[in-house]
């Protein structure tokens, strides 16, 4: 299981507030969108990373997140699984506290990598299912 619930806690509730989204955009009909508005609702600062680097829910939008001015504490991606190793090597890059790999998003060799990396990660879960739950 890539997501013991003590993790899952720990990144929801102990890790700190700042949620890079990896994919997120304007797009409504996107599970990025709704899962974002649902962690500003539980007191996230939601911070979309997308390569169009658009405002989303009132937050600016960069287009990597080493443009990102400021930490990041979890690094949540809606991006395919083939790319998805790369974008967790990035979180590490950036010195994130965890990663976060949305349902269905696997990458078993970037779970390990990550985890190696010291931070804690979640794959194949979804924090908005999870969150309410706490």
């Amino acid at each position: 299981m890539y997501g013991d619930p003590a993790t899952i806690r720990k990144i929801l509730t102990e890790l700190g507030d700042t949620w890079a989204v990896v994919g997120l955009s304007n797009n409504r009909d996107r599970a990025a969108y709704g899962v974002a508005r649902t962690l500003q609702r539980f007191g996230k600062r939601v911070v979309p990373v997308h390569p169009k680097a658009e405002a989303v829910h009132g937050e600016q939008g960069y287009a990597s997140l080493a443009e990102i001015p400021f930490e990041v504490d979890v690094v949540d991606v809606f991006v395919n699984s083939h790319l998805a190793g790369a974008v967790a090597d990035e979180a590490v890059a950036v010195g994130a506290d965890a990663v976060w790999f949305q349902l269905g998003v696997i990458d078993e060799a970037a779970y390990a990598r990550t985890r190696e990396a010291g931070l804690e990660m979640v794959m194949d879960r979804c924090p908005a299912i999870e969150i309410p739950a706490l």
